[in-house]
Formats: structure tokens, sequence, C-alpha cells
């Protein structure tokens, strides 16, 4: 019945009513009908505030709790700053869900102290996470290496992202920044173990020899990581576990990633790039031996730095013996000479990927002649965009990984760790192309060619055939038993991580 048909009725019974009531009882009555609408409406109205104020107030403690994945991301009348605030929570990152921790009996606390460079002390961190992961201890955060020829005196977190590194390998192992107070106490008493583990060793070696010393001492210290786990002869999952650790668990900082991101911006706007990792530098040069091209004065140079570094334990060393038999890396002048054999496009992008080149310009020039188009982070970027790393060997080679990373060829001239690593690294992306120089084969080459025994085109030609297989296309790693300086090294191909070689090729 609706309200005007209730009015109707109630009215009706109270005229009929009149005569029976009397006038006496008429206003009392009528009073009594009046307030009582009234009465109801108010009651209407009052449940009805209640209602909407208790779902605002459910509204806003859900807007709390779910933050920006709903209520926090939309303008509205509950957001004071609008649009502006809406703006801003869009462009926080997205929070990943991290793995479970893995529960294990603790066996002890491992601290390793990394030697070399950045990317022998990558390798050596994967390592280390490994096997501490299978000896079932904590690892605490690696220490870098600050008193090698570099002088480096940055820590892990000022390179590599500490929490992610933390965070994302939990699943598999502890890891800490630092002791807990009560052994951090017993180290600085000198109350714990300390030894370099013996190279190239398996899985059963630390099980059976470093385990129990870990177990005894609750500290162990390895003092040297380089090249301490092998090659080959590896379960499968701990070789996996090697990649994980690289290709996931290693990320640089956002300063260092972001500054990566705005070179290869700027080189790709500008059309494909070849990053060049011309290992011509002071240090390589005097650890090596090697002083092909250079002037009498800077032989004596390289000489007395190498005598000035007494873990650099070969100090008499024959240079163009050396040369001849690959192990150099290979001058300005003679990478020039080859990436022009290769068919390398005269105006592509040359990205230097290294530190000083020995000689300066005077050893750059016919790299530079050849190739007017090189460049580097110091000529793309701004001074003060560098001034964060600079003085930072280590910093400025994160930068410049990340770089080879991302170029259309990646060329080293030498076989170092970088060249190794990165190589790896382009391997896990896709097979992106790498040319791998042998450089006993080249220097030979170059030699009869500026000797007048071969002609442009014979050099040219053999130069191309000889390196057509390789290019970081698939393929299995060398294994010398025995001799692990000699077969491939894992991190330069891990094979374990990749696409299986009877699998249809990406396209690459």
């Amino acid at each position: 019945m609706c309200k005007m048909d209730k009015f109707l009725y109630h009215r009706k019974l109270w005229e009929m009513n009149v005569k029976l009531l009397g006038e006496s009882k008429v206003e009392k009555l009528k009073n009594s009908f009046v307030s009582r609408p009234r009465m109801s409406l108010w009651m209407i109205r009052a449940v009805t505030v209640l209602l909407l104020w208790s779902c605002f107030v459910h509204l806003m403690a859900l807007g709390e709790m779910w933050g920006p994945r709903l209520f926090k991301g939309w303008p509205s009348c509950f957001n004071h700053h609008e649009l502006s605030t809406a703006a801003e929570m869009t462009s926080l990152p997205t929070k990943i869900a991290l793995p479970p921790k893995r529960v294990y009996v603790n066996n002890g606390y491992l601290m390793v102290s990394c030697n070399g460079g950045l990317n022998q002390m990558r390798a050596a961190i994967c390592d280390m996470v490994t096997v501490a992961r299978y000896m079932n201890v904590t690892l605490i955060v690696p220490e870098l290496d600050k008193t090698s020829f570099w002088n480096d005196p940055s820590e892990f977190k000022d390179i590599f992202d500490v929490d992610h590194f933390i965070s994302s390998l939990r699943d598999e192992v502890r890891i800490l920044k630092e002791l807990p107070p009560r052994l951090k106490k017993r180290v600085e008493l000198g109350m714990y173990h300390e030894m370099p583990p013996i190279s190239w060793s398996n899985m059963s070696y630390y099980q059976n020899q470093i385990l129990p010393l870990v177990k005894k001492h609750k500290v162990l210290h390895l003092n040297k990581t380089d090249t301490r786990l092998a090659n080959n002869e590896l379960p499968v999952e701990v070789q996996k576990l090697r990649c994980r650790v690289n290709f996931n668990g290693l990320k640089f900082t956002p300063q260092i990633e972001e500054l990566g991101r705005r070179v290869v911006k700027i080189l790709r706007e500008k059309g494909p790039f070849l990053v060049l990792h011309l290992r011509y530098e002071m240090d390589m040069l005097a650890f090596s031996g090697c002083s092909h091209g250079c002037n009498p004065e800077e032989e004596e140079e390289l000489t007395r730095m190498r005598y000035a570094y007494p873990w650099w334990k070969e100090k008499v060393i024959n240079s163009e013996l050396k040369r001849k038999d690959g192990l150099c890396p290979l001058t300005p002048e003679e990478t020039a000479l080859t990436l022009t054999a290769l068919g390398i496009d005269r105006n592509v992008q040359i990205y230097i990927a290294a530190g000083e080149i020995y000689g300066g310009q005077r050893r750059m020039k016919a790299l530079t002649d050849a190739f007017p188009n090189v460049v580097r982070k110091e000529t793309l970027l701004e001074s003060s965009d560098l001034d964060f790393c600079r003085n930072h060997s280590s910093q400025m080679a994160a930068l410049d990984y990340l770089v080879a990373l991302e170029s259309d060829i990646f060329v080293p001239t030498n076989d170092g760790n970088m060249a190794r690593v990165v190589e790896g690294h382009r391997r896990f992306l896709g097979f992106k192309k790498t040319i791998q120089l042998n450089r006993k084969f080249l220097v030979k080459l170059i030699d009869e060619y500026t000797e007048g025994l071969l002609s442009w085109d014979v050099f040219s030609s053999t130069v191309k055939a000889f390196h057509s297989t390789r290019m970081g296309s698939p393929k299995r790693r060398l294994v010398i038993p025995n001799r692990p300086k000699e077969e491939d090294y894992f991190y330069a191909n891990p094979q374990e991580c990749l696409q299986l070689l009877d699998e249809p090729l990406r396209v690459i």
C-alpha cells in the first residue's frame, strides 16, 4: 500500500472515530497521528546515515590494507591530492613476491674475501653462494678486493643490490649482511679459521674437507675465491645454481642500472652499436709482459710496474714470443685491421668498454681513422653523471658490463674475465653475437699481411672464414681432464643453463 493510500485510510478512520471519541479526545489523537510519521522518517534517516558511515569506514580500512592495488591508485573523492598522487603511486615499483625461505640446520658461518677485478669477483660470488648452499651454512655478504692494482674502495653494496641479492636467493641459502654480534666479537678476537680453498675443486672437497672446519670453528673465512670451483663434473643442480646467482641474484645498484640504460638509449638513438672490450690498458700490459708497439720508455715503465706487484709472479717475459702464442691482447692497430677484415661497417658506433688505453690518442689513431664513430662513456655522458663512480674502477666496469650485454655485437680483444663472463651472459640472453677472436691465428696473419706476403682480399677472406664459427652460437664446452686452465671456462659457456643443443635454434 503506497503512502497516499495509507494516509487516506488513516484519515477516514479518524473522521469515523470523531463522533465516538468526542471533541475532548480529538486533539490528542490528531497529535499522536502526526508524530508517528515524523518519528519514522527520523529513524530511517538515522539508520541510513549510520549505514553509510559504516560503509565509508570499511572502505577506508580496505584501502589501507590493499594499498595501491585497489583504492590508492584511483583518483577519487577520498584522495586529497587527486590525480597527482595517483600518478605518483603508479610510478612506484611493483612489489615482487619473495620466495619462501629455505629451512635447514645451520652448520656455521662462511665469510669470503673476493680477489681480482669486477668479473673475477662476480664469478667467485656465484661459486661461494653455491658452496654455502650445499654445505648448509650461512653466508656473510662477500667482501670485495680493495688491495689489487685498481685500489677500488667499493663495498658490495656500492656495486650490487645487496637486498635483492639476499632476498632473491633466500629459498636456497641464508645470507646475512654481517655476523651476529656474539660471533662478530669472536672474529674481532681472532677466534676463527682462515684459509684459501684449493682451486678448481669439486663439491666433495667442500663437503669432506671444508665443512668439518666450519663445524669445528663455527666461522670460516675463505680469503681467496677465484676459480675455486671446477668447470665440469659437477651435479646439474649445482651448475644451475651458479647460473641463477649470476643471472638473477646479482643485480647492479639502481643507480648503475639506470646509468647503463641511459647510455644504451643514447647509442640506440643513433643506430646499431658494437662494444669493443679493448683491454690495452697499463695493468694488463704490465702483468702479461706484452709490449708490442710500445716505445722503449713505455717498455721500461711496464717492466717497473710488473716488479712493483709481488703477487704478479712472472717477472721475466719475452713479449714477442708471448704475442705469437696468442697470449697478448690485440693492440689498437691490430684491432682496426681485424674489424675491417671481418667486414664491420665503417660507420657503426664502437663503444670502448675499457679504462684508459695505454699510449692514448697516439695508439688509438689507427682505430679511429678506420672507424670514426668511436665513443666512450665519458664522451656520451655529462661529467657530473659519472661523479658517483669516478675513481671506482669496479663501478665503471659494471657500467661497461651493462652496455656490453645490450650491444648488437660484442668483441673482446683478449680472453680475460670480463670477456668470458659477458660472453656467457650473452649466450644466456639468446646467443647474442659475440666474436671470439683467435689471437694466435690473427697475429700470424697480420704479420704476413703487413710484410706484404698476403693481399688484402686474401687476408680479409681468411679472417672471415676462420671466425665464421666463432660468433657465440651454441656449442659444448671443451673438457680437458686435469687441465682446467686449458679447458672452456664454465661462465663463458654455462651450457647446463642454456637451450639444449638438439632443440631448434632460436633466431639470433
